[in-house]
């Protein structure tokens, strides 16, 4: 048998996902677990660059719990893929350690998407921590302790891809082959724009659709989105393309008909955006109402979540450590230690016989 490619992907755990995640990534993560050897990091020490109080590590353990129940619910299986706690491997840290010697500092602070990560944390060049320039240098040991061949990631985080490559190509010409340069997946979903129509759908925006959201709730939040700024009246033609709530139909609307007969009445000034939303409304309730059924069994079986996590951080326990172990043979690291403990052994016998 064909051995599988390996995929690396994940998520902060930061709280409840929402349909951003699912449209942008959790929908190809279910469609790619079936051909590649998956795995997801649940990355808390990531969390740790812009949220470093106890308060808030203790808010993190929550989440992890309720982010996995998401992602089980939409259907990642375990069974196919490894779902595993950063913080609990060991060997993370060891490999950012090496890999920081790999890398200039120019190179790292000239990422754009560190910049934004700055701006959105409220920070300058003169607060920023050191653990948020050195960000994509733990993303690196993400990416290389399972070996990836592919990480799936937009347009905008494929800069740190490429860093990846870059640490992963010096250490092979400094030590030998080691790791295979791991190569980008591109998304080919767009990001899904908020319910407020000004940005993508963002926690801290305010404008969500969470996965975990009731009826109700949804109701509320569909009824209060933005729709064509320029249609005043139902009777007025409107704007279909780039509408929210069109763009929400065709991702999540089942009924192709259905979606093509609104365009049309709506480009015609014969359909109200209320009957519109109404619809949306059911179609998205539609399309959650598995997902709620699934997250309410994971929820009650107290245990089962825990056991998922701990089983995947255990078979990534054993993958880090053989790659470490092949990095330290590599670069002769274990060379030293081994000398000095045989020669430290041979002493003591000696003295004790």
């Amino acid at each position: 048998m064909t051995e599988k490619k390996r995929i690396l992907t994940g998520d902060r755990p930061t709280g409840l996902l929402h349909l951003g995640h699912y449209v942008g990534s959790l929908k190809n993560r279910i469609a790619l677990q079936d051909s590649y050897e998956c795995y997801f990091i649940i990355a808390d020490l990531h969390t740790l660059t812009t949220k470093p109080s106890k308060e808030e590590i203790l808010q993190v353990r929550e989440n992890v719990r309720t982010m996995v129940i998401d992602y089980l619910a939409c259907g990642i299986d375990p069974k196919k893929s490894t779902i595993y706690l950063q913080s609990a491997i060991p060997a993370v840290y060891e490999m950012n350690l090496i890999f920081e010697m790999l890398i200039s500092l120019n190179r790292l602070i000239g990422l754009p998407s560190l910049k934004e990560m700055a701006r959105n944390a409220h920070l300058d060049n003169d607060n920023m921590p050191f653990g948020l320039i050195g960000y994509p240098i733990l993303q690196t040991a993400d990416i290389l302790m399972p070996k990836a061949h592919l990480v799936p990631v937009g347009k905008d985080n494929e800069a740190h891809i490429e860093l990846a490559r870059d640490i992963a190509r010096r250490f092979n010409q400094f030590y030998g082959d080691v790791f295979p340069l791991p190569e980008v997946l591109l998304s080919q979903t767009p990001t899904l724009v908020g319910t407020d129509g000004k940005g993508k759908m963002s926690k801290s925006a305010g404008n969500t659709i969470f996965l975990a959201d009731d009826a109700k709730s949804v109701e509320k939040k569909v009824k209060g989105m933005f729709t064509d700024p320029n249609r005043i009246r139902a009777d007025m033609p409107g704007t279909v393309e780039g509408n929210p709530v069109f763009i929400y139909h065709t991702l999540f609307n089942c009924r192709q008909d259905e979606i093509e007969d609104l365009k049309k009445r709506y480009r015609e000034g014969r359909v109200g955006d209320v009957e519109v939303k109404e619809k949306l409304i059911i179609a998205i309730n539609e399309f959650l109402d598995p997902i709620r059924e699934k997250r309410k069994i994971f929820e009650e079986d107290r245990g089962l979540v825990e056991e998922i996590i701990y089983e995947g951080t255990e078979k990534m326990h054993d993958i880090s450590q053989a790659t470490i172990k092949e990095m330290r043979s590599a670069m002769g690291l274990m060379g030293t230690w081994n000398k000095i403990s045989r020669v430290a052994r041979d002493r003591k016998k000696k003295l004790q016989g």
